[in-house]
């Protein structure tokens, strides 16, 4: 009687999280959205701060400087539904699931290295923009350094925001299982949704959108407080709630459904 050897191999979260690392760095669709997404903050700050002219005092500097995040908002979003529901079209959700069969590893990993990339990419490229801007804004009302209280913590918030709202979007992929359906579902729930909830003649309406993630999210990116927004600890713990949420949601269908 014969045995079989034990395989060197085995499953290890530090494993799958590596895999997800290499899959994701090898796609050219990751280099174009992240290299646009960071174009875009640093050339629409640019233009705000050599723009300038005192007619916008009244926003907060930090919105100001980085108006451009809207804008890379959705190349983040669409890089996160790419990586979920991308390798469903392509078939290659296969081979992630047959390699890891407990199949929540896989998700969750791919969180975990999005999440990482999202707000690393972000909080840097705040800090750039904002550095870049202050050149032409220094003399000026919306002048600001860096070590000036609260400066860090609003740069830090919006890529917080941007990753929370990004995770969303990933997790909306997994579910959907579709790229295109994973955009419009992102689009319209999260973006469109809540401006037409607005308008619905109900008493506490605007209080509940406060509390909806691109309303959060805009609460975590100044120094001083956004107008008709909840205070910037609710606004992330609700933020992180309907992240987790909605990845949660996609786990429990991944581990029923079939690939």
């Amino acid at each position: 009687m014969t045995t079989a050897a034990p395989t060197p191999y085995r499953v290890t979260p530090a494993r799958v999280l590596r895999s997800e690392w290499h899959k994701l760095w090898t796609l050219r669709t990751t280099w174009i959205t992240l290299l646009a997404a960071s174009a875009l903050v640093l050339a629409v700050g640019i233009t705000m701060g050599s723009t300038y002219d005192g007619d916008d005092s009244d926003i907060d500097t930090i919105v100001f400087t980085l108006f451009g995040t809207q804008l890379s908002q959705i190349c983040l979003a669409v890089l996160g539904i790419l990586i979920t529901a991308g390798e469903y079209s392509t078939g290659m959700i296969r081979a992630s699931l047959t390699a890891v069969p407990r199949r929540l590893p896989v998700l969750w990993s791919k969180a975990a290295v999005f999440t990482v990339v999202a707000f690393t990419l972000s909080f840097v490229t705040n800090v750039v923009t904002f550095l870049t801007a202050q050149i032409w804004l220094a003399d000026t009302d919306k002048e600001l350094a860096l070590t000036d209280s609260g400066v860090l913590g609003a740069l830090a918030g919006n890529a917080t925001g941007i990753t929370l709202m990004s995770l969303i979007a990933l997790g909306l992929g997994a579910l959907l299982r579709s790229v295109p359906g994973g955009i419009g579902a992102f689009v319209g729930s999260v973006l469109v949704l809540p401006e037409i909830i607005t308008t619905l003649p109900f008493d506490g309406v605007d209080d509940v959108v406060r509390c909806f993630p691109a309303q959060a999210a805009s609460s975590l990116g100044s120094v001083t407080r956004v107008e008709n927004t909840i205070a910037p600890g609710p606004a992330l713990f609700a933020l992180a709630l309907w992240a987790l949420a909605v990845l949660t949601t996609a786990s429990l269908l991944l581990k029923r459904r079939d690939v």
